[in-house]
């Protein structure tokens, strides 16, 4: 499978020259199948230009998948321009939430006075997908979500295809466990042998000191995260609002410190908006 970044930054999107080299845009991940689905992972603004690029290649069939309803995974969504053409259609996969948990959080995002186009005018066809909140298929993918340790709660995700696995932990605290998350211990088991792991590593070790509960993680946690499950690559995700450029370098810097200090062999890298990854 091919995992594309559209979208990394954390809480709201960024601008500037600082910002440049891992964008600023919030949230979202193509995922492109052996089986040749294409899989889309949240809505925050990077689903823009995904939009824009699905629609140059005139693809216009897509599943989707939800992490959780904080605002800077949806805000990209009314932006999504195969939404407004006849001939999409998107398949909601909806199984690890309640039924009409996604409808609702798409609907209010586009309700007055928020959005000019209401959630029932769009003329793509929308199919909610019901399916086994414990697993299920996307094509070639075997899809498996997992609880995550963040306020009002979520899913992570585990994608399975010709025996290499990809994880997906966004917004996932790893120092404390929220209400319907789970134990470091069960995060590592649901990661060992990833052959890539994105894991939410939004704070230094400092800042956490400070904003612990807040549902982030530091790279520290993560790191400690990806030694202990035997991940094979570690991408650093839902990079701060106000974390420079310069300022990620020097957190991957600390992390690959830390790897040959202990004597372990981890490719570590923060992800960017543009960046590519073969699984």
């Amino acid at each position: 499978m091919i995992i594309r970044c559209w979208g990394s930054r954390g809480s709201i999107p960024v601008s500037g020259r600082e910002y440049i080299k891992y964008g600023g845009d919030t949230t979202c991940l193509e995922i492109r199948t052996q089986s040749d689905d294409i899989i889309i992972v949240d809505a925050g603004t990077g689903i823009r230009r995904l939009g824009n690029q699905l629609i140059r290649e005139g693809r216009y069939q897509y599943n989707f998948l939800l992490t959780h309803g904080h605002w800077d995974h949806l805000m990209g969504f009314p932006f999504f321009k195969p939404l407004f053409l006849d001939r999409s259609e998107i398949r909601m996969h909806r199984g690890p939430f309640h039924k009409k948990f996604m409808e609702s959080m798409f609907s209010k995002v586009m309700a007055p006075p928020n959005f000019p186009v209401r959630y029932s005018d769009l003329k793509a066809r929308i199919v909610y997908q019901e399916s086994s909140p414990e697993q299920f298929r996307i094509g070639s993918v075997t899809v498996i979500p997992i609880q995550i340790s963040h306020p009002n709660t979520g899913k992570g995700y585990k994608f399975i295809e010709d025996g290499k696995s990809f994880v997906f932990l966004t917004d996932n605290e790893l120092g404390f466990i929220h209400p319907g998350g789970l134990s470091s211990s069960d995060y590592t088991n649901f990661c060992e042998g990833a052959d890539l792991l994105i894991h939410d590593a939004e704070y230094t070790p400092q800042e956490y000191q400070m904003l612990f509960e807040w549902g982030h993680s530091s790279y520290v946690d993560v790191l400690e995260l990806a030694f202990k499950a035997n991940v094979k690559r570690l991408g650093l995700f839902h990079l701060n609002q106000e974390r420079t450029d310069e300022e990620v370098d020097h957190m991957v810097d600390a992390c690959r410190k830390i790897i040959t200090e202990r004597g372990r062999r981890l490719e570590c890298f923060a992800v960017g908006a543009g960046m590519e990854f073969e699984v």
